[in-house]
């Protein structure tokens, strides 16, 4: 069994990183991560730096949780490759972080957030920052 957390370098991926080790840790369970680039970029921001893995490394080793780090650059959105990783046998929940939204946003939620709250194949725990 495995949770799931779909994870960018921002104060919220933090933040829904810290729920998702907390929720492997209380489920004695491992913690699988995918940090997609947009659309495929091989350079991108929302792609996590080796010394931002580290640390997420570091945190779960001293929460004794496994860790899989995964980041896709196959063309897919980062909302496809999460989607498609909820569908693998084993995964309980996937977390993701949500932003905060000007009065205009909270209307309508960023759409790769929309589609993995309506398509993942497990429940969403979404964590504000």
């Amino acid at each position: 069994m495995s949770v799931l957390l779909g994870y960018l370098p921002t104060p919220e991926g933090n933040a829904a990183f810290a729920f998702a080790l907390a929720e492997a840790a209380r489920r004695s369970t491992d913690l699988i991560i995918v940090n997609s680039a947009r659309a495929g970029a091989h350079v991108d921001p929302a792609l996590a730096s080796q010394t931002d893995l580290d640390q997420l490394r570091a945190e779960s080793a001293a929460a004794a949780v496994e860790l899989k780090i995964r980041q896709p650059v196959d063309g897919h959105s980062a909302a496809d490759d999460l989607i498609d990783a909820s569908g693998e046998p084993g995964i309980e929940v996937t977390v993701i972080g949500l932003r905060r939204r000007t009065a205009v946003g909270k209307f309508v939620l960023g759409s790769n957030a929309q589609r993995v709250l309506m398509e993942a194949h497990t429940p969403v725990l979404t964590v504000k920052a």
